[in-house]
């Protein structure tokens, strides 16, 4: 990550040649991440089984599959061969393709290849990419609405810092960080689809109709949104509380700024720095950990993908939501490193 504040006050971010030797300097980074993050898996998935006695080859198939199926699978994943020609061929597999063949039984996985499920017969790319818009939808539109009301209203109790309004802000944010999401998405269905009958609760591909998609995607957000609003609405308020304090902002006040320009201008931009980093964070976290919204409201992502495959024992669609998983964790990262300077601009691009 680009580092933080200098003690030397506010610094340029340099020129679009600094800009473009940072940005090429976090690419860099980025792919050397995905490489580690490629192997890691791999070694979970394959070499930590195989150390704890456990049939790599049952787990692609099933427990129910017959010797003679256990057999052909381990010889088209080739967990014979050496570990190292195994590391290649998963991870060639990804840019180029591959090809599982036992005999005469061949099979293709297109490039990219994140696995074959031998239960479903079917590529796990295609599965990855028909579940991934339904979470992505879910965890960007829960991000809009958990920035904006999170950090609006911790912004207000810290201006209004011992007011009515501060105190019972905290008091619901504090009752959001509590509440876990079975709960809260199960009341709000109880309540809204169920009891009023104001939203019906059910999903709708955004391809069929935008309206019932919408419909279907706001007790989701709401919900989930909840929960992390409360989260930034504390940090938004401890944060704002201190940045008051500091001397830039006694000074923009002594020389006559309009208080909007002194905590829009100047306290919001440091006050954005930690809550990006935590957006990073969790949003990159919420694409590969939805499970338990999108089980409580039945929407087909990656979250009931990944669950189901745990029911079923299909290892190849765990293994491919694991590795779409930690790639948008890394990318969500990226884009907050390079945003840095966008917000702050004492953000040296070193």
């Amino acid at each position: 990550m680009g580092h933080r504040k200098t003690s030397g006050g506010p610094r340029s971010c340099g020129g679009p040649l600094a800009v473009l030797a940072y940005l090429i300097r976090r690419l860099f980074a980025a792919a050397v991440m995905l490489v580690v993050i490629i192997l890691v898996v791999f070694c979970i998935f394959f070499l930590v089984p195989k150390w704890a006695g456990v049939d790599i080859a049952s787990s692609f198939v099933g427990k129910q599959a017959d010797p003679a199926s256990v057999a052909a699978v381990r010889e088209k994943l080739g967990l014979s061969d050496p570990i190292f020609v195994q590391v290649w061929h998963f991870f060639k597999g990804i840019f180029v393709g591959r090809t599982y063949a036992a005999g005469g039984d061949v099979t293709h996985c297109a490039a990219p290849c994140f696995g074959y499920s031998f239960r479903t017969e079917q590529d796990v790319w295609p599965v990855l990419t028909d579940r991934f818009p339904v979470t992505l939808g879910l965890a960007l539109g829960a991000a809009v609405l958990w920035l904006v009301f999170g950090v609006a209203a911790g912004v207000l109790s810290a201006l209004k810092r011992g007011s009515l309004w501060d105190r019972g802000a905290m008091v619901i944010a504090l009752s959001g960080v509590s509440l876990p999401i079975y709960f809260t998405g199960l009341l709000s269905l109880a309540i809204f689809s169920y009891g009023l009958g104001w939203i019906d609760g059910k999903y709708v591909p955004l391809t069929d109709s935008f309206s019932g998609w919408l419909g279907g995607m706001i007790l989701p957000w709401v919900t989930l949104a909840f929960l992390y609003a409360a989260m930034y609405a504390r940090i938004t308020r401890a944060t704002m509380l201190e940045i008051l304090g500091e001397d830039y902002i006694r000074t923009a006040r002594a020389k006559g700024l309009k208080e909007q320009v002194v905590i829009g201008k100047h306290a919001m931009r440091s006050t954005m720095t930690p809550i990006l980093t935590m957006l990073g964070m969790d949003l990159g976290a919420l694409i590969g950990g939805a499970i338990l919204t999108e089980t409580t409201f039945s929407l087909p992502g990656l979250g009931q993908a990944v669950l189901n495959a745990i029911k079923t024992q299909d290892l190849p669609i765990i293994l491919g939501v694991t590795l779409i998983t930690s790639l948008a964790v890394l990318i969500a990262n990226l884009v907050v490193d390079v945003l840095y300077a966008v917000i702050d601009p004492r953000v040296r691009l070193t």
